[in-house]
């Protein structure tokens, strides 16, 4: 079942605003899509999801534009201070993500054809302890780290680490990557702004690839099913989806650097265990 216009923006605002909270924007549009009674292997919802995910990304470029011009681009020499951190992050991130893959599909999953990292996605158990995890890791850096200096620099070997907690959220849905890489960088040591700024920079590199990989397997599977989906039909619904995701990861991320800069960043974490243990319910209720 096509999802409704109605739904459409339902999970763009819910996909727009836990996208960048650090709450796990994959466990609640995995549970949303569910009780709505549509299943997220769909092209339809893939396509959607792509949409979505771009909306979120050019939210978190026009928020922390300028930020980043200060941050990052104030000069040449600035930006080039910088970009080994984010480079170490990244292609951690990506090698550790892909043996992350290889182990999940052919030990875990048995190696089999339709052996998918994505079929962990909707497993709600595996969704529910990867919120749980995330939410105590929130709590933890919340509660007993301690704010750096706001001309601390991000040093090689923090940025490793943030690279190796970022490649963890790949394949597990519920491990919020902002929560859990802002998190990191506060437990290290490193300054809230710092820490933000360096987090969502680190998401606007990942996202483009995890767009084309989403692509990827959605014209995959469209071409193999036996009713092809016309994605050009899909076009205006999801630029739809698309704007409703940007304006709520906006509003998102005004609430999280309040509530980051003010001290109440370990919310988030009660939060998360909270909604791990309804969607621990929704599984043991047979969703």
């Amino acid at each position: 079942m096509s999802p409704t216009w109605f739904q459409i923006i339902i999970l763009a605002f819910l996909q727009g605003a836990a996208e960048l909270l650090p709450v796990s924007s994959s466990a609640h549009v995995i549970l949303a899509e569910k009780l709505m009674g549509l299943d997220p292997s769909r092209p339809e919802l893939t396509f959607l999801l792509v949409m979505l995910h771009t909306g979120t990304m050019f939210a978190v470029i026009a928020y922390f534009w300028s930020a980043w011009k200060e941050s990052y681009f104030s000069s040449f020499n600035r930006f080039l201070s910088i970009l080994p951190s984010l480079a170490v992050a990244t292609v951690i991130t990506f090698i550790l993500g892909f043996v992350l893959k290889v182990v999940i599909e052919k030990v875990i999953l048995g190696g089999g054809a339709k052996a998918e990292v994505e079929e962990l996605f909707s497993n709600l158990p595996l969704v529910g302890g990867a919120l749980a995890a995330a939410g105590l890791l929130i709590i933890v850096s919340g509660l007993f780290a301690k704010n750096g200096g706001d001309d601390q620099e991000i040093t090689l070997p923090a940025s490793g680490w943030i690279g190796i907690v970022q490649a963890l959220c790949l394949p597990f849905r519920g491990f919020s990557r902002s929560g859990a890489t802002i998190s990191t960088a506060l437990l290290l040591g490193i300054n809230k702004r710092r820490a933000e700024e360096f987090s969502f920079a680190l998401a606007v590199i990942l996202t483009p690839p995890v767009i084309i990989l989403e692509l990827k397997r959605l014209l995959k599977a469209n071409s193999t099913a036996a009713q092809p989906v016309h994605l050009t039909s899909l076009l205006f619904p999801g630029m739809v989806g698309m704007g409703c995701s940007f304006v709520a990861g906006l509003l998102a991320l005004r609430l999280l650097s309040r509530w980051l800069e003010t001290g109440r960043w370990h919310y988030f974490g009660f939060y998360c265990l909270a909604f791990a243990a309804v969607v621990v319910a929704f599984a043991w209720a047979g969703f």
